[in-house]
């Protein structure tokens, strides 16, 4: 199979077929997010490259003129990292490169240069690629650490800054420690998409210190009981502003990088803590400091105050010590937590004085160290959030929710009694140096402002006309492009475009990736151009059309360049992952209308679920993946690309199983041999030249026509909407049963010259059909069986299938249904009364029961009365009390049957009476009128169910 698939790939590339220059056609134009090229790609990268794949496929046999490239995103610090590592001979990187990326130690070696490791990999995805088939016009490869795109890059920075919409000062940033950089989503192995929290953090007073506490819902304060701490970790006396503050040695070393002048004065015996009391500092109540393990010393401050009417972490705890008799003895607490109760200040509709008490018991949380805790306190922290009313507090009865929280914030920090800081909402967070990463404030920073309103509204707008797949993805866009706060687009060190304004500062790899869609549009031209010659007024040019350029690029060139752009922008679908949609997915939107006007915004979004293999996340750093190349070379690229595309449908998670894989392996040869089959009843090889199908009499002939035009129809709806595994469920592995049934009626009709002629054709024109509908999803398959049956140039430039709507016959499929009905209704007889026929007798309903059939049709419900007086008023049959039976089963059965008219029963039974009698083991008689019915079976035979007497 991978000498046919170099073939095919070959002849591709030696016939330019997939590069894609402006014509009168209507165009296609999507992306897929560009590879950050620092490994090998493995099978979840396959799946994203290859949905793109079969769309551009599916399109361009459709007759669009459709643009797919492809790009290396090589900028950031991630690379330099890597070298790093390897230079000082780390053995853990050293293990991913040589044992999961399986690079040689010859080419490891050269690894110390990030450039060298840039290059490695983006040839290596280029040539995989290749090898997956995928149809993208390489003119307009790129990496971003190009000089033409950095001077891209740099006009659109520039253009943002005109607007307003770039800004300086203080930021909270992901940051690594190791590498002293800020640290964006694609430089991180752990915690991509994890949001930056403010928290707030309140100081209890003990004695001369304060126990600083952290917490998202500071208006909570008046519902506290206690203080938990965690007496199995490590905590110190920290000084700052000229206080001493008690937090955890893990908190100082996130808080440090927030807070430049606090220093550890001394160490803290938590167990010497424990049955003290602290001071509120809204409330002058004193509260009890109790044991917790549930209190993570990483997060926040490593303490938390207890508010157990509100919080179902602080009263399943509450709960937990009130039952641990020893805990209780060994700090000699027992009496003071008894006492403890929880304080309600939340009214909350539905629910009564205590929430947390209720919403732990409906998630069946059993104590602190159950996993359904995290779902339960999200939970309720939204309710509270959308639908809380303070309640039972003074100056504060009646405010929602976030605005005493606000209200709290305000007087905490004007009163010096609390103050802020800032964590990951889920941790670990690891850079791809191994380092886990802090937040830090980072001073002078560059930011993007995408809390400016003005901003987000115009966002809004380029979403409101914009297509998203799926559709529910809507609302988490809306709901990003609203919570996204300003961002740190600018690092110090790292590959990439230097901030144009402030040479000190690299823009960030997110930031310098929101539009480069645009210049993939142009890139097949940057060969013959100066990079020195795109100046601003280049790009306003090309991109804007503001007419401004008047530089070294003359002539036609200019103008090509121009054209091109005109003619593929705007962008029709750009394709990313999930975790994308609160970052880059938004940015795109963000910088489009920000920067084009609004007839060049993006038309389309396609989401990706992630990849699982054997039911485990994927994840190179832990070796847990399939390289793409080893599993081409295994199976070939057709089943790799047939079993990403089946198993899941594009948004949905995908799992790949090995066993499953080789199940798709044996469907592909299945469909490989059909071309055989054909030809060998036949008699003859098949050729597709000039084929034309011709009149088709027989209706189980007639109805494989119906069923392959019916899955043409619904594959291309399933195509257009995305729907990969749909469509192929309709082309395949549906329609393989269609095909399989249809060879067992058929079977007994191939000594028939007249008969198999007929069978022929009609499996050309399935052929034919069915080789170019998988051709999106199997290429070089396809490719191969159209060579070899005379189909004319290449399959992947041939027209897609259009389902003829005549052959689409509901009347033929609904009476294959009843020749299959019988078949089965015999057997089920057979095997009920254990004997073996001699005769087996098929009554027809009659003329009158069709015509009570569609009286009751029109009425469309069931209603015995009407059904029996029209019949009886349309004086249908002679026999009242009949037609009175007949219509109370009619009227139970109209709504389960779907009645497609009248069929000629009898002619369908008598056409199918040699496949019924095979199938019996005797023969088979058919009656329109019951001359012969000892048994009186004529009168239970209804339309599409004929009665059946066997003797």
């Amino acid at each position: 199979m991978n000498e046919i698939e170099k073939k095919w790939q070959k002849k591709w590339a030696e016939s330019h077929l997939f590069e894609s220059n402006p014509d009168n056609k209507e165009k296609i134009f999507l992306t897929v997010a560009y590879p950050y090229p620092s490994g090998a790609m493995h099978i979840g990268h396959g799946r994203t490259y290859t949905v793109p794949d079969v769309y551009a496929r599916f399109k361009r046999m459709q007759g669009y003129n459709v643009l797919f490239p492809m790009a290396w995103h090589v900028t950031g610090a991630p690379v330099i990292g890597i070298a790093k590592r390897i230079e000082r001979k780390d053995p853990w990187t050293l293990n991913i490169y040589e044992n999961v990326h399986k690079v040689s130690k010859e080419e490891l070696n050269k690894f110390t240069d990030p450039e060298y490791i840039v290059k490695y990999f983006s040839t290596e995805y280029h040539d995989v690629m290749q090898s997956m088939g995928y149809s993208i016009d390489w003119r307009r490869e790129f990496r971003t650490t190009d000089p033409h795109y950095k001077k891209f890059v740099e006009w659109q920075f520039r253009k943002l800054k005109s607007k307003g919409y770039i800004g300086k000062g203080k930021h909270p940033v992901k940051y690594c420690p190791e590498e002293m950089n800020p640290v964006g989503d694609h430089d991180l192995l752990e915690g991509e998409g994890v949001a930056i929290n403010e928290l707030t953090l309140v100081k209890f007073k003990l004695g001369d210190d304060y126990l600083v506490a952290a917490t998202f819902r500071p208006e909570t304060l008046f519902g506290a009981t206690n203080l938990w701490l965690n007496p199995d970790e490590e905590y110190i006396r920290v000084k700052l502003y000229g206080e001493s503050w008690i937090i955890t040695k893990k908190a100082f070393d996130n808080i440090i990088h927030q807070k430049k002048d606090a220093v550890i004065d001394s160490s803290i015996d938590a167990n010497g803590l424990i049955g003290q009391y602290v001071k509120n500092p809204l409330t002058d109540e004193e509260h009890i400091i109790l044991p917790a393990s549930f209190v993570d010393p990483g997060y926040g401050s490593g303490v938390v105050y207890s508010v157990p009417a509100h919080a179902p972490a602080d009263y399943i705890a509450l709960k937990d010590l009130k039952e641990n008799e020893e805990l209780l003895e060994e700090y000699d607490i027992g009496n003071k937590v008894e006492k403890i109760e929880p304080i309600s200040i939340v009214k909350l509709e539905g629910f009564g004085k205590f929430p947390a008490q209720e919403i732990i018991e409906k998630f069946g949380v059993k104590n602190q160290k159950d996993p359904r805790l995290s779902d339960a306190t999200n939970e309720l922290y939204k309710l509270e959030h959308a639908k809380g009313v303070m309640a039972n507090i003074p100056d504060y009865d009646g405010l929602k929710v976030p605005s005493a929280r606000d209200e709290v914030i305000k007087n905490l920090l004007e009163a010096k009694k609390g103050d802020v800081m800032y964590d990951f909402a889920e941790k670990p967070v690891v850079c791809r140096c191994g380092t886990e990463c802090v937040v830090k404030i980072l001073e002078d920073q560059w930011f993007l402002k995408y809390s400016d309103e003005q901003w987000k509204q115009s966002t809004y707008n380029c979403l409101a006309q914009e297509n998203i797949v799926p559709a529910e993805i809507r609302a988490n866009f809306e709901y990003y492009i609203g919570w996204l706060e300003d961002w740190a687009c600018s690092r110090r060190f790292g590959l990439g475009t230097k901030m144009p304004w402030d040479n000190q500062w690299l823009i960030e790899p997110l930031s310098d990736s929101t539009i480069y869609m645009a210049y993939y549009t142009i890139a097949k031209y940057m060969k013959d151009v100066d990079p020195e010659d795109l100046d601003d007024s280049f790009f306003d040019d090309v991109f804007l059309d503001l007419q401004k350029y008047s530089g070294q690029i003359e002539g036609q060139l200019f103008e090509d360049i121009k054209h091109e752009f005109n003619y593929w922008y705007p962008l029709d679908w750009r394709l990313s992952a999930k975790d994308l949609v609160g970052n880059h997915l938004s940015f795109h939107m963000f910088h489009h209308s920000a920067i084009f006007p609004e007839y060049k915004w993006p038309n389309g979004i396609v989401v990706f679920g992630m990849g699982l293999l054997e039911g485990n996340k994927m994840s190179s750093s832990k070796g847990n993946v399939i390289l793409l190349n080893d599993a081409i070379e295994t199976y070939g690229a057709d089943v790799v690309r047939l079993f990403l595309m089946a198993s899941a449908e594009p948004w949905q998670d995908f799992d790949w199983r090995e066993n499953e894989v080789k199940g798709t392996k044996r469907r592909l040869e299945w469909f490989s041999e059909f071309a055989d089959r054909v030809a060998e009843i036949k008699g003859y090889p098949v050729s597709l030249k000039d084929f034309e199908l011709g009149e088709v009499k027989k209706p189980i002939n007639n109805w494989i026509l119906s069923q392959f035009n019916m899955r043409i129809k619904d594959a291309t709806e399933a195509l257009e909407g995305f729907q990969t595994r749909k469509a192929l469920q309709e082309l395949l592995f549906i329609f393989k049963k269609d095909i399989d049934h249809y060879f067992h009626r058929i079977e007994h009709e191939l000594e028939n010259e007249e008969a198999k002629e007929e069978i022929s054709n009609v499996l050309t024109y399935i052929l034919g059909g069915w080789i170019r509908l998988m051709s999106p999803f199997v290429p070089h398959t396809s490719e191969e069986l159209w060579s070899k049956l005379d189909g004319e140039g290449f399959v992947s430039n041939a027209q897609w299938p259009e389902y003829n709507e005549d052959l689409i016959d509901e009347k033929v499929q609904k009476a294959e249904e009843i020749v299959q009905g019988l078949a089965g209704d015999i057997n089920e007889i057979k095997k009920i009364t254990g004997t073996q026929p001699n005769k087996i007798h098929i009554y027809v309903a009659p003329e009158w029961k069709w015509k009570v059939f569609e009286i009751a049709k029109d009425i469309g419900r069931p209603d015995i009365g009407r059904i029996m007086g029209e019949s009886i008023k349309q004086n249908l049959h002679d026999n009242k009390k009949e037609i009175a039976d007949f219509a109370k089963k009619v009227a139970r059965e109209v709504t389960k049957i779907k009645y497609v008219g009248q069929i000629d029963e009898c002619s369908i039974i008598e056409e199918s009476l040699d496949f019924l009698s095979s199938e019996a083991g005797a023969e088979v008689i058919v009656y329109e009128k019951p001359t012969y019915d000892p048994k009186g079976k004529f009168k239970n035979a209804m339309p599409y169910k004929p009665a059946i007497y066997i003797e």
